[in-house]
């Protein structure tokens, strides 16, 4: 069983990990995971998915210097629905690599959870400046933001994903020694760049070229 994990800064291919995500697993004929995780947490936990997917995403554990076991061990947290949720989504990415079939997970710091799997890791990224460009020209009419709103949501969203790794024990997000390869999307399509990341993972895991 081979598992493909992809990290992303917000904006960093328009829709970033997802678009990777999908083209990497139809090229390889892999199964692929991102929102479907959301929907499953919302199935076990009798909750609204816009509302587990915005929790997960904006919860916000700046003042909270925790590691995931310690919060595991207290009673306070386990009763928050955010802490919960956090869990219930833990789960589900353990239970799909149980499933034992070659897969690619988007974001969901599926690349820690799953360490024992020896996943392949990548990391995209690209520059502010083509960030904000493909979030401004992708974005729907009623949800336009202007530059600097767009900069903080950025911002924002990653600063989440940074806080959630550290509550899971892994190496800081965007470390670039904790994935395989680093994507810089900033001059290129995502589309361009999927037959040779698929070349990478089919070497790392020991395929023919």
């Amino acid at each position: 069983m081979n598992i493909i994990t992809i990290s992303r800064e917000f904006g960093s291919g328009g829709s970033g990990g997802r678009e990777l995500g999908k083209r990497l697993s139809d090229l390889l004929g892999y199964d692929d995971y991102d929102s479907e995780i959301i929907l499953a947490v919302a199935q076990k936990s009798g909750m609204d998915a816009g509302h587990v997917a915005s929790t997960l995403e904006d919860h916000g554990w700046k003042d909270q210097a925790l590691t995931f076991r310690s919060t595991l061990a207290s009673a306070a947290y386990l009763r928050s629905s955010t802490v919960a949720l956090l869990i219930e989504q833990k789960k589900v990415i353990e239970h799909i690599a149980a499933l034992g079939k070659d897969c690619v997970i988007v974001g969901r710091n599926a690349d820690v959870i799953l360490r024992e799997y020896h996943p392949f890791n990548i990391f995209v990224c690209a520059s502010k400046e083509a960030k904000l460009k493909r979030c401004m020209e992708r974005a729907p009419e009623n949800e336009k933001l202007t530059e600097r709103e767009l900069l903080r949501k950025m911002k924002k969203i990653d600063d989440v994903r940074s806080q959630t790794r550290e509550i899971l024990s892994g190496p800081a997000w965007g470390q670039r020694d904790a994935y395989h390869i680093t994507v810089n999307t900033t001059d290129w399509e995502i589309k361009e760049l999927v037959p040779a990341v698929a070349g990478f993972t089919d070497r790392w895991f020991g395929k023919e070229p």
